[in-house]
């Protein structure tokens, strides 16, 4: 079995999977090759797995025809049995090479098909976006496949690392800064959660306008700015809650790291967290956007040590019961083999 991937993708939670993903097949010994952007951070976790190849991949450039001419000799080469493709840039890309299962991956809704005009079946995080595509009339093939995460246990960062008190309540929030995720409302939050530190790690266009949020709020002295962290769970054990605040999430690895690292999770009702997770069992959700829900939810938790283990109790049991690597792997090898996932 010989997978090549094509992923054109930055850096978040989609790139954190593929990696993830890419690594468990390794392991299982499925014969991997990958196409990405140079000059990614997480080159190097690849590169184990299999040959990794650089390109950049644009719609309107010369180099869009070169890329082309090397990916046809790759595929001449390699002579793979499944293309995978991940998002929608990388699945413009998807060559109309008819000896390999072609597949592409979602990472969000679409908002229509034409990037997969060269696909033969489309993988979804969760059968709402599964829904979505069927809506605007897809016929070929069509799979849920969720997330896993590997996050594992490590030594947490110190908190002088982020001048931040040993003995201070800590919430992180996770992930790339655009409006969609929801930072705003978590900054807006801390306003009403009292004596706690704010962690946020990541970065994204959106930064320049929350560090203002911060500084017209008043909150520059309990919130932190971490930047982008390539091991972002070092920050993750450090805390002493996990929040997800997104408007809008189809599920995203950060949906499950803060249950893989043993902390009580904090989310909004957005798509994916509603699908995955259970108010008061595995976390606490309140309405996107709503801070003061956010806010509330935040203190019950800083007031209720036993509530918090009861959180990461639950989030152990459904990461174990419904998003375990061997499953999820187990089922890309079936749909690699046979084009289903039906076992």
């Amino acid at each position: 079995m010989k997978v090549l991937h094509i992923h054109f993708g930055k850096e978040g939670g989609a790139e954190r999977f593929f990696v993830n993903l890419a690594n468990s097949l390794h392991e299982r010994g499925i014969e991997q090759r990958m196409l990405i952007r140079p000059g990614r951070t997480w080159q190097k976790d690849l590169e184990k797995c299999g040959k990794v190849y650089l390109g950049i991949f644009r719609r309107i450039s010369l180099s869009r025809f070169w890329l082309s001419f090397r990916m046809w000799r790759i595929l001449r080469e390699y002579q793979p049995d499944v293309i995978m493709t991940w998002q929608l840039r990388a699945s413009r890309f998807m060559p109309n090479y008819k000896k390999a299962r072609r597949i592409s991956r979602l990472g969000d809704y679409p908002e229509h098909l034409g990037y997969y005009r060269n696909s033969e079946i489309l993988v979804c995080l969760t059968p709402d976006v599964a829904e979505k595509v069927r809506s605007f009339g897809w016929k070929r093939g069509l799979e849920v496949i969720t997330n896993f995460t590997r996050a594992a246990p490590v030594s947490p960062v110190s908190r002088e690392r982020l001048q931040t008190p040993a003995d201070a309540f800590v919430v992180l929030g996770l992930g790339r800064f655009v409006p969609r995720k929801g930072f705003d409302t978590l900054i807006r939050a801390m306003t009403k959660a009292e004596n706690a530190y704010l962690w946020l790690v990541g970065d994204g266009p959106e930064r320049e306008n929350l560090e203002r949020l911060v500084d017209e709020l008043g909150l520059r002295s309990r919130v932190r700015f971490a930047g982008w962290q390539t091991n972002a769970y070092a920050y993750i054990a450090a805390a002493d809650v996990f929040s997800i605040a997104s408007l809008h999430e189809p599920l995203g690895n950060v949906c499950l790291e803060g249950w893989a690292a043993g902390k009580p999770t904090v989310s909004s009702r957005a798509e994916g967290p509603s699908w995955a997770m259970t108010n008061e069992t595995d976390a606490l959700m309140y309405d996107p956007g709503d801070h003061d829900g956010l806010a509330t939810a935040i203190r019950r938790l800083m007031d209720d040590p036993a509530l918090r283990q009861r959180l990461v109790d639950g989030g152990h049991r459904t990461l174990q019961e419904r998003f375990s690597e061997k499953a999820i792997t187990d089922a890309y090898i079936r749909l690699f083999e046979t084009g289903s996932t039906a076992s």
